[in-house]
């Protein structure tokens, strides 16, 4: 999955997994937290997405209904995979140990992850 969106992109994609199933134009901006951008600007982003294949779009009656063609899922993993690669070599190790250093996370998040890790096996 190599799909980068803008970060107005992102925002949009957000309202969309907010959603759920997706939803028309109206629906999108609403979903969306303030200051809500312009109906035009969601539109005409929403066309690029379109062309991206990351939003579907569907037209039932007069109105597009828009659904995501990508989920919240593979995108962050995917966001996540590239911070790692951009920023740290590929190491997740060197990501944990960034977020530990900066006290993005604390000791007891630490051991809840190996818990989980753990519990995977």
């Amino acid at each position: 999955m190599n799909k980068t969106l803008t970060r107005a992109e992102e925002q949009i994609m957000q309202a969309i997994w907010r959603l759920g199933q997706g939803g028309y134009l109206k629906d999108i901006v609403d979903a969306m937290p303030e200051p809500k951008p312009h109906h035009n600007t969601v539109a005409t982003l929403l066309k690029i997405m379109v062309e991206k294949e990351v939003v579907g779009i569907k037209t039932p009656n007069r109105y597009n209904f828009y659904h995501p063609l990508l989920s919240k899922d593979e995108y962050t993993s995917g966001s996540i995979a590239g911070i790692a690669k951009g920023y740290f070599e590929g190491s997740y190790k060197e990501v944990v140990s960034f977020l530990v250093d900066k006290k993005k996370l604390s000791v007891e998040d630490l051991e809840l992850l190996l818990k989980q890790i753990k519990k995977k096996k």
